[in-house]
This record gives C-alpha cells, sequence and structure tokens, in this order.
C-alpha cells in the first residue's frame, strides 16, 4: 500500500490537515489545475469509477431506510419517517437530503450475504475470510480495487486504478489496510499481490511517504530508491522479486504523477464547492472508526474525474449497541444528517458535472442491526438482513428493492445477496463476471462472484 503521512499538525474541523494533502507542488508539472490536466488529455476516455463509502461498525437499518412504524416501539425505534421525491417510498426524518433527492437513489432494504463480523473486507470484496473456517485460495481474496487494477489496469496518464480515502482508524478490521476481524490475517490485494494494493491517500497528514512501512520523503527520490532496494534486499522470497518491480515503478510513477498530484490538492478546487461539502467531526474515540469528513467525499470526487477507477472512503463509527458514547438516538441525531448533507452533496455534484453515469457510488456497513432496541438505547448486530443505498452508473433510480418482514428481521421479498451488487458494480464499469476470472497462487481460476451471482436485474 502506497500511504502518505507526515507531521503533527492542528487539524481542521473535518479532520483533514492543512499537510493532510500531498505536497502537489513538489511531485511534478508546476502550477497547472486539475481542469487543465484534463484539458491536457482530453483526447482519452474517461474510465467508468466506483466510489465505495463503508459505514464502519454496521449502520442501523430499521432507523435509516426501513422503518417500521406499525412494530412496537421498542423495535420501531426513536424517528419518524418523511416522504421522499418517489411517491409511496419513506426514509429517516434525519435524511431530508436524501429524501430530496431519492429519484436519483437505489435502496436495497432486503441485502443479504454478511457475516457477524465487524471488518470492512465483507463491503470490499463480497466474502467473508481470514479464520480457519473460511473457504479462501492460498493468498486470500483479492478486494475489488484490487480486482480492477488487475484486470483493467492504471486510468489515463497512470493515474493508479485503486485509492483509498479511508482515514486512519485504531480498529483494524475496520481499515482496508488492516487485519480480518479475529484474525492475524492481512489479505486486502489477496493472490494478486503487492502492486494491486490500494494508493492510500490519507494517514496522519502529508510529510513523509509510506511504501508498505518503508517511509521516504517525498522530495528525495534518492532516499525512495534506497528504501526500496532495502526492502528487496530483506525480502525472503525470490519469487517475490517481480512483483517488487512492478510496485515499485508504479510507485515512481505516482510520485512524478502531477495528475494525481492535482487532483489530491483541494487548495485547486473552489472554494464555494469545498463550502458547498462542509465540515465534519470525530467520531467517539472508543469506536475506533472514521472521523466524519465530507471533504473526502469531494476528494473521491475529483479522483474519479481524473481517471481513478475505484476510489473508498470510510465514514464515521456505526456500531450503536448503547454502551459506547450514547444510545442510537443520540448518536444518530449527532452522525446522520453529516452523513445526509454530504453524500447528496456528492451525487448532485456528480451529476452537474455530466459524471453520474459514469460513477457508481455503493454506500453499506458490514451488517446490519438487531430489530428490538436493547436495555442501553442501542442495537446489537444483525446479519440476516441489512441495507445498501446505491447511485449513478447508469442505473436507474428512484428504485427501492426487496423488502423485510414486519420486524426487519428477515427478507421478505427480493433478498439481494451483497455479491449481486458486486456483479453489479464490475458490469457497470465493464468487466462481465460471466466470464472474467483472476488466478490464484496455485494457478487455478476464479470467478469475480460465485457461481450464480449476476447483477442486480432491476439496475442493469
Amino acid at each position: 500500500m502506497l500511504t502518505i503521512l507526515g507531521g503533527r499538525r492542528r487539524a481542521n474541523c473535518d479532520g483533514v490537515t492543512r499537510r493532510d494533502l500531498l505536497r502537489a507542488g513538489s511531485l511534478g508539472l508546476g502550477g497547472l489545475a486539475l481542469p487543465q490536466l484534463l484539458q491536457a488529455t482530453a483526447g482519452e476516455q474517461r474510465p467508468k469509477s466506483i466510489i465505495m463509502i463503508y459505514l464502519p461498525g454496521g449502520p442501523p437499518h430499521l432507523d435509516l431506510f426501513d422503518l417500521k412504524m406499525q412494530a412496537p416501539r421498542e423495535v420501531r425505534g426513536p424517528f419518524e419517517p418523511i416522504q421522499t421525491s418517489v411517491p409511496g417510498v419513506q426514509i429517516c426524518e434525519l435524511l431530508p437530503n436524501l429524501a430530496r433527492i431519492m429519484d436519483r437513489l437505489v435502496l436495497i432494504r432486503s441485502l443479504v450475504g454478511a457475516k457477524n463480523r465487524h471488518e470492512s473486507f465483507q463491503c470490499y470484496s463480497g466474502r467473508a475470510a481470514g479464520r480457519p473456517g473460511d473457504i479462501e485460495p492460498g493468498g486470500g481474496w483479492p478486494t475489488i480495487g484490487s480486482v480492477i487494477s488487475h484486470v483493467q489496469g492504471a486510468g489515463p496518464a497512470g493515474m493508479p486504478p485503486f485509492v483509498d480515502l479511508g482515514p486512519e482508524m485504531s480498529y483494524g478490521p475496520y481499515r482496508l489496510s488492516g487485519l480480518h476481524d479475529n484474525s492475524p490475517k492481512v489479505s486486502w490485494p489477496g493472490f494478486l499481490g503487492i502492486h494491486h494494493t490500494p494508493f492510500r491517500v490519507f494517514g496522519k497528514s502529508a510529510e513523509d511517504l509510506v511504501l508498505n512501512q518503508i517511509p521516504a520523503r517525498v522530495e528525495n527520490r534518492k532516499s525512495l530508491l534506497s528504501a526500496l532496494s532495502d526492502f528487496r534486499r530483506r525480502s525472503e522470497s525470490a519469487a517475490l522479486e517481480n512483483e517488487f518491480d512492478e510496485f515499485h515503478r508504479q510507485a515512481l510513477g505516482i510520485l512524478t504523477s502531477g495528475r494525481m498530484a492535482q487532483a489530491l490538492d483541494l487548495k485547486r478546487e473552489d472554494p464555494r464547492v469545498i463550502a458547498r461539502y462542509g465540515a465534519g467531526g470525530p467520531t467517539t474515540g472508543s469506536f475506533g472508526g472514521a472521523i466524519k469528513s465530507p471533504q473526502h467525499f469531494l476528494m473521491a470526487r475529483r479522483l474519479v474525474e481524473a481517471g481513478v477507477r475505484c476510489v473508498t472512503v470510510a465514514f464515521g463509527a456505526w456500531d450503536w449497541h448503547g454502551n459506547r458514547g450514547g444510545t442510537l438516538e443520540k448518536l444518530a441525531r449527532e452522525d446522520v444528517p453529516m452523513l445526509d448533507h454530504a453524500l447528496a452533496v456528492l451525487v448532485e455534484d456528480l451529476e452537474e458535472r455530466g459524471l453520474l453515469d459514469d460513477v457508481s457510488i455503493v454506500v453499506w456497513g458490514e451488517f446490519g442491526r438487531t430489530p428490538r432496541i436493547n436495555d442501553k438505547g442501542g442495537r446489537d448486530h444483525w446479519e440476516k438482513v441489512a441495507c445498501a443505498l446505491l447511485a449513478g452508473g447508469g442505473m436507474p433510480g428512484g428504485q427501492v428493492i426487496g423488502s423485510t418482514d414486519r420486524f426487519a428481521q428477515e427478507a421478505a421479498e427480493r433478498p439481494v445477496h451483497m455479491q449481486e451488487v458486486f456483479a453489479t458494480l464490475y458490469h457497470n464499469i465493464g468487466i462481465d463476471v460471466a466470464t472474467a476470472t483472476v488466478t490464484d497462487l496455485a494457478g487455478r481460476p476464479h470467478y469475480l462472484v460465485d457461481e450464480g451471482r449476476r447483477p442486480i436485474s432491476e439496475l442493469v
């Protein structure tokens, strides 16, 4: 993984420090702004892209998108529904902006296929993995961004295919670079190898470059080369040599990419757009989750606009048992309006720029929450059903797919498996899951989703 880190600085209210971005001026192509760079490569076809917004901890489906007003209060929860722009479709009162643009969204109320595990890997791969009982090939399954990197390669002008904007999170399984839940295994790129790890932009700030734990000053490329060489000498397996050479080449390409540097430099964005996305805030420290940063959504838009194929973002902390940070009601009133605003702005911004049909957005967490509110005022883990929100990518909006029973305990109609969502995302960026395969370390080919999983018919 390619990570930008650096010295301590006072953060803005959205959690992004002034030096939390690349020192773009030192990375090449002088003062060209992003629109100029894009114009300079206007002959290239901008790739289809994915923005995946991961909600660490599992958001409560009953309190956001699947309210059950006829159920007892301990199931129904504290919030009232509001009408959306789609007749007959209601969502939580804390989501007025998403309600306003529901005609451009797809709501899945019957999402199945998750395990009761706190790990981002499920949302980034559609599979549970890392434990002895899990069926996975040697090296582990790759995540969607790594698959896209392998199948489609770099974006225009050498843009990295896979960028992770997830901020540092203290709970390892939430991080795209972290561990599987209750397992020491790390397999985010899986058997596809080191050169298909994401380019990680955000760490603590942006003074140093870290390549798989190799620190090197961004300004000192000789130091970087030396560090990379030292790492290779320390590698025990000669089989990694070619893989590391490829990783080395890609890393240096990113360092010298003016297009990448400009995309990451928010100072080159219209201040009115920055203000429109708004400020964010921290999350309760004991959750180990992500800061709530709408500016990361803006950064995701800039990256896909510049040609990155897959961008992942983490937002907030949603493990609302009621034993940390307060009751579900308190936490929802603090966090949900910020997500509502930032997500609606992202969708509208992409639409206004003519990008929405080319960019698929998916928003979800690793599972749902229990129908019954517990005695602490929260909801516990619930793997039987969850929700997901989709937008863009040419998908027809204004739809609600699936439904749950009267207590939102199980899918009642049209259960949608997580891997069907992945099949849809692959379809939207031009990969046919019926034919595309990736080969594991033993030389065995694997389809990108399990047998029988196909794109969601209502969306393609």
